[in-house]
């Protein structure tokens, strides 16, 4: 890899370690032999491939929308879009996979410490145009362009809207310094990105979806891919053939669908979150 390369690839690392949120993919690093378009499959109708025929960088194909259908197609069959920026329809099933097991999230001691303090509080569902929007601004501005691009955006306010993308909102007081988004399919919850304004706030906002995704019985949060951030909250990493038998679990009961500030306190103070 060459010197500049190199530079970028660390710069990325340092950005994503800091955020939490994957960073817009650079497919070239690699100095692939062909031209992108050449090696990556297309999609057939706008039907994805068997997620055991992705490349070994977990990529499964390119083409199709970004429709809210399109999406529902892809993570019920563990694939997601990664858009780069060489191109934006492009789709990956990454091997490993990072997971996390709702009653396993870890809280650090300075997360601990920020929590007795009780000066923030959660909400579920209450500024889901706001979380994505942050997302898409924060990822722009670290990583020099966002992966979360107009249409992906649109689609995900469509399936919020039909119940079943959610975000998670942390606030101090009326403004609002971090949250998550994500979507729910049966009894799992695929998180896409997560973004902060204060320290800890991001965390907060991943510890209060895993408790409730507890409470409620979710078999696994999708983090997509590895990073230390979410490796110290408690995700870790699954050889796809396990995620996959996982997934076919999750899809087999039923998605609490809807708006999730119906079905809880949406104004939690965040001293209040239990667990270890």
């Amino acid at each position: 890899m060459a010197g500049e390369d190199k530079e970028k690839v660390e710069a990325a690392a340092k950005a994503e370690a800091a955020t939490g949120a994957k960073p817009r993919r650079r497919l070239r690093l690699r100095r692939r032999t062909r031209p992108i378009l050449s090696w990556a499959p297309p999609l057939i109708r706008d039907e994805f491939p068997d997620p055991r025929e992705a490349d070994a960088d977990g990529l499964v194909g390119l083409g199709g929308n970004f429709s809210p259908e399109m999406l529902l197609k892809a993570y019920a069959k563990g694939i997601f879009p990664w858009p780069s920026e060489e191109i934006d329809l492009i789709w990956f099933s990454p091997d490993p996979r990072m997971l996390l097991r709702p009653n396993e999230v870890h809280k650090s001691r300075n997360l601990r410490r920020k929590l007795r303090r009780g000066e923030l509080k959660v909400t579920f569902d209450q500024a889901f145009d706001q979380v994505i929007e942050a997302c898409g601004r924060v990822q722009g501005r670290d990583k020099g362009g966002t992966w979360i691009v107009t249409e992906l955006q649109q689609s995900f306010r469509d399936l919020h809207r039909q119940g079943l993308a959610h975000s998670v909102e942390v606030w101090r007081e009326d403004k609002l310094v971090g949250g998550l988004y994500g979507l729910s399919l049966g009894a799992m919850f695929c998180g896409e990105s997560m973004f902060h304004l204060e320290d800890e706030a991001s965390r907060i906002a991943f510890v209060a979806l895993a408790e409730k995704l507890a409470e409620w019985d979710f078999l696994f949060l999708d983090c997509q891919v590895h990073s230390e951030h979410l490796a110290r909250l408690g995700a870790r990493e699954w050889p796809r053939e396990d995620f996959l038998a996982e997934l076919a679990r999750a899809l087999e009961l039923p998605t609490r669908r809807g708006r999730w500030s119906q079905a809880i306190d949406t104004e939690c103070h965040v001293d209040g979150i239990g667990g270890t």
